[in-house]
């Protein structure tokens, strides 16, 4: 197992972008392959979990994802670049003030990389997705344009859960029923 703290969060170094952040996933599922992993499955939590499905799709061989409260794209981020920008630098993913160096390249990230754009390449890999009812961040319909796309999604709302869905135990005993039953079926 290996936790990444994306740049611009916690520790990290750097500055929030799209496209920055799945190299950081890419870069970790990486460490993980060189450290001797072969069977590596993603589980994320809201811009994480589209990350893990945007991060799936260019990898065939990640061997499944689990998403708790992912966006299916990023348009109304987008939408109002500076008014995003803002947001970043006030919970501190952005911490530079010359940057971004091109507001529009950095908006035009969120326009490209979605992951209502990347599920279907998942294929029939195992997909979980977990939302809460009550997330007023990302609308369960997010969730369920996501389960639409793919061939065999387990998608699961759970009646009261808010944005931080990963806190709430009825989610997190899902997720860990969903990964028990992946062992049976060949998780390693």
């Amino acid at each position: 197992m290996l936790a990444v703290s994306l740049r611009g969060c916690g520790q990290s170094d750097g500055q929030f972008s799209m496209l920055g952040w799945l190299d950081d996933v890419a870069r970790s599922i990486q460490r993980l392959r060189d450290e001797g992993s072969q069977r590596i499955w993603l589980i994320g939590s809201t811009t994480g979990g589209s990350l893990a499905i945007m991060a799936a799709a260019r990898d065939p061989e990640i061997r499944g994802v689990a998403a708790m409260a992912p966006r299916a794209d990023f348009d109304d981020w987008a939408g109002d670049p500076r008014r995003f920008l803002q947001h970043c630098r006030d919970v501190g993913v952005v911490d530079n003030d010359d940057y971004p160096e091109s507001i529009s390249q950095w908006a035009d990230e969120l326009r490209q990389h979605r992951a209502i754009d990347s599920i279907k390449a998942m294929g029939e890999r195992p997909l979980l997705i977990l939302h809460g009812t009550n997330d007023r961040q990302v609308p369960p319909d997010d969730a369920q344009q996501l389960a639409d796309l793919h061939p065999a999604p387990e998608l699961r709302l759970i009646n009261g859960a808010d944005h931080r869905i990963r806190h709430d135990p009825r989610a997190v005993a899902v997720l860990m029923g969903w990964l028990e039953r992946q062992a049976g079926e060949g998780l390693d």
